[in-house]
């Protein structure tokens, strides 16, 4: 991380936004595959497991290697293997048209999103962090939540094996205080998982009806180990207003399940980046400072 923290500093501002972006849409192809992968891996997991205990036989699909590097890209319906050409972040898409060579089935729009989307918000992080350390994890911390917020909105599921690793993290670089001080980042990543928590069990308690995932509950508290306490009321705040917003927009229905995933995803994203302008903001509008 360091000889890549080095490599940064040796880059001009206009250079490193670029930069950022170029590799933004790398990763973003790789986003990609986890958003799409993952979610597999788990249930053929779970049913693996289940049909190992249950002693039933496996399917011979069942027993083929599956994960985020095996088998390569290829098109979900025919199953031809992508090549170098439409490989390629988000040229290789508007190349192919976001079809399928061979059959010409649509990709979809979400493959081209997600790799634009990354490489903006890298140069984003880019443009507020500048070269450092504090720009590395803020991209690891990018990644986490685009892929959290895809598979959110996708199967209304947030993973562990994404929200965890992203808590402990944050934990880990602000041992340091890199980006908040550490008494802030734990009392921010316990307070996070209570603040959804404790309403949710009130909720549960009066109806016996569940109104919000575990998952949203890690998710807050791995924001609150990035961000600190201090973030969270923004926090909570912004992802309601952006969740109440989308749930107009998609004219979610009475008793529809609505993914919260994302828009805690683009407030905690935004707590990260924008910290001191919204730190301003919130003291201006109370009248005196809160932080």
């Amino acid at each position: 991380m360091t000889a890549l923290s080095d490599l940064f500093r040796q880059l001009d501002t206009p250079t490193l936004l670029l930069f950022c972006a170029f590799i933004g849409g790398i990763v973003g192809s790789f986003l990609n595959v986890v958003i799409y992968r993952l979610p597999l891996m788990m249930e053929r997991e779970f049913t693996l497991f289940a049909k190992t205990h249950l002693q039933q036989p496996l399917a011979p699909e069942e027993t083929q290697t599956f994960n985020l590097f095996r088998p390569a890209s290829h098109c979900p319906k025919c199953r031809t293997p992508l090549n170098m050409r439409q490989n390629i972040p988000i040229f290789g898409y508007l190349l192919s048209g976001g079809k399928c060579r061979h059959c010409g089935q649509g990709f979809g729009g979400r493959y081209l999103r997600v790799e634009c989307v990354t490489a903006v918000l890298f140069a984003a992080a880019a443009w507020r962090f500048g070269a450092g350390i504090a720009l590395i994890g803020i991209l690891a911390f990018t990644s986490a939540l685009i892929s959290l917020a895809e598979i959110d909105a996708d199967t209304h599921y947030l993973p562990d094996q994404i929200t965890l690793p992203l808590l402990w993290l944050g934990l880990l670089l602000n041992s340091d205080g890199l980006y908040v001080p550490l008494q802030s980042a734990v009392i921010g990543a316990a307070a996070g998982y209570l603040a959804l928590w404790l309403p949710n069990a009130v909720f549960h308690k009066l109806t016996g009806q569940t109104g919000m995932g575990h998952g949203d509950f890690k998710l807050l508290a791995a924001l609150g180990a990035w961000n600190g306490v201090e973030m969270l009321a923004f926090t909570v705040f912004a992802a309601s207003l952006a969740g109440l917003v989308a749930a107009l927009l998609l004219r979610v229905k009475k008793g529809q399940y609505f993914a919260f995933g994302p828009a805690l995803a683009v407030a905690g994203w935004c707590a990260a980046v924008f910290r001191t302008p919204i730190q301003t903001a919130f003291e201006y509008w109370l009248g005196n400072p809160i932080f």
